[in-house]
């Protein structure tokens, strides 16, 4: 059932819950993301700010897409010691569109897609759920939805995530850097 049509110009990547997205696997090494993600664009590894103790160091590598001109990454996936890849992060405005059983996730006005979760949870005798910012989306544990402020609209910017080490939930396992995005937060 689809809500919404293709954004242009998006390559389309599927999501399996606690498996991953498009070429993404969770448990995946920074090394095996490169390599995955070369297909999509280049990569930049870099270190995350280690602001939770419980947690083992984590890697994130920001792949960007090829034949764009400079810009913030399309996708940021985060890898920790511990577990390997636990987080993939769609930009709202450059990132592969994703959906959930036909409701697309990535890069939409954040009230419009509360407008369609309803409607799918509606059409399809299922729940859907809102974050704890108050983001509404898919009721899958392995989806945090997020807002990124594109111009004067919030976009969704979903994060595919499982539990890393030391965390009870996906939402505990949040990486840091995605409490803020483009410098704003998303909060």
């Amino acid at each position: 059932m689809a809500f919404k049509t293709k954004v242009a110009e998006r390559d389309e990547w599927s999501y399996a819950p606690a498996v991953g997205v498009g070429p993404l696997r969770f448990g995946m090494t920074v090394d095996e993301v490169v390599e995955a993600a070369e297909t999509f664009g280049r990569t930049k590894v870099g270190d995350c700010a280690r602001d939770h103790p419980i947690f083992t160091p984590t890697r994130k590598v920001e792949v960007h897409r090829r034949g764009v001109a400079p810009s913030p990454p399309a996708v940021t996936a985060y890898v920790s010691r511990a577990v390997g890849l636990f987080c993939i992060a769609a930009d709202a405005v450059h990132g592969p569109q994703v959906a959930y059983d036909g409701l697309l996730l990535v890069g939409r006005d954040m009230s419009e897609l509360e407008s369609d979760a309803i409607a799918y949870a509606e059409a399809m005798g299922v729940q859907f759920r809102y974050t704890p910012e108050g983001y509404a989306g898919p009721d899958d544990p392995g989806i945090v939805m997020r807002g990124q402020p594109v111009g004067q609209v919030l976009r969704s910017r979903p994060l595919f995530m499982v539990t890393r080490d030391g965390a009870h939930t996906e939402w505990d396992s949040m990486p840091s850097e995605e409490y803020r995005v483009n410098g704003h937060s998303t909060a």
